[in-house]
């Protein structure tokens, strides 16, 4: 039975399109998903994967069906006939790569809206010299101009660097709030709302979370794959990460950007726990900070101390060393 060739080309059509459909639901290529926002970062990873396994699928098909369809023949040596240009061909595949661009941007910029990132206010701040630089996000700056010690700018300005709020909680504190520093090679965790700092970041599960990071030496960019998040942390500017984590358990906390001889060992933890485990975690470590105060002030007196004496106590609690403890000091 010959079957018209617009059959096999619609059959193709649907096999292809099935195939790329299950794939990119069915990879399983990325970590578990930890936070709500991972939900969207998902949905978009599996719409450009569906679209990409179905063009490799087609190219590769159509060589692979021309390389032997139309293959010389034995005793066939001529040549090929002259075929030059094809508008409709032309328009059709610039104007399919055109559409799924146009139609992925769209898309992106929702999933970037939706999970807080956009903040137009910061698109324009390379155009002003930034004099002083305020950590919060909707706090107000004072501006220069080159060669003037006067500040040329002083309206109030929002410079929110990374994953803010999403538009249904804007105004609204986070639940958590915790000041990340990077340094080369450690993250420092402090919850100012709590007195504690840690080397390891614990984050209840079911609250919104906000990281404030900065570093004091280089460029570091903390990625949390499981969170579906990587900010840059810069030193003299403050970025922000603002989620809400839906999955307890264990994550590493890594450096996305390369800081130096040892970035790769620049690690540390995310401990997810339940509401009641972290008050529990919060109320354990104020008591040995606690401790630790009385036991110091009946021991000796601080203020007899040098600064390196006084903190080394913490420092070896946090697993820093002298180096890391200079320059975060600096």
């Amino acid at each position: 039975m010959n079957i018209p060739n617009t059959i096999l080309t619609l059959l193709a059509g649907i096999v292809l399109t099935l195939v790329s459909l299950w794939y990119g639901q069915n990879h399983n290529l990325l970590p578990v998903a930890a936070s709500e926002e991972a939900a969207h970062v998902d949905s978009l990873f599996n719409v450009m994967l569906t679209i990409s396994i179905g063009l490799v699928i087609l190219v590769q098909g159509v060589l692979i069906i021309s390389a032997i369809k139309y293959r010389r023949r034995r005793g066939d040596n001529t040549d090929g006939p002259p075929i030059h240009g094809n508008i409709p061909l032309e328009i059709l595949w610039t104007a399919i790569p055109a559409v799924i661009v146009l139609g992925i941007s769209v898309y992106s910029f929702e999933i970037y809206n939706e999970m807080g990132g956009l903040d137009p206010m910061a698109a324009h701040e390379h155009s002003v010299n930034v004099a002083h630089n305020h950590n919060m996000k909707g706090a107000a700056i004072a501006a220069t101009l080159p060669g003037s010690e006067e500040p040329a700018q002083t309206e109030p300005r929002q410079i929110a660097l990374g994953i803010g709020a999403s538009p249904g909680k804007e105004g609204r504190t986070a639940d958590v709030l915790v000041n990340v520093t990077g340094l080369q090679f450690a993250w420092i965790f402090n919850y100012p709302d709590l007195g504690i700092t840690s080397g390891e970041l614990h984050l209840p599960a079911g609250k919104e979370s906000q990281l404030n990071m900065t570093a004091t030496d280089v460029i570091h960019a903390m990625w949390i794959p499981e969170l579906r998040l990587k900010q840059d942390v810069i030193p003299g500017r403050t970025t922000e990460l603002r989620f809400t984590i839906s999955k307890i358990g264990d994550y590493p906390v890594l450096c996305a950007e390369l800081c130096g001889g040892y970035h790769g060992a620049m690690k540390s933890q995310l401990i997810v726990q339940s509401p009641e485990e972290f008050d529990s975690w919060v109320k354990s470590q104020q008591e040995i900070a606690r401790a630790e105060t009385m036991e110091t002030a009946v021991a000796i007196n601080p203020a007899d101390m040098s600064e390196g004496q006084y903190l080394a106590p913490y420092a070896h609690e946090m697993g820093m060393n002298s180096e890391m403890l200079s320059q975060l000091h600096n």
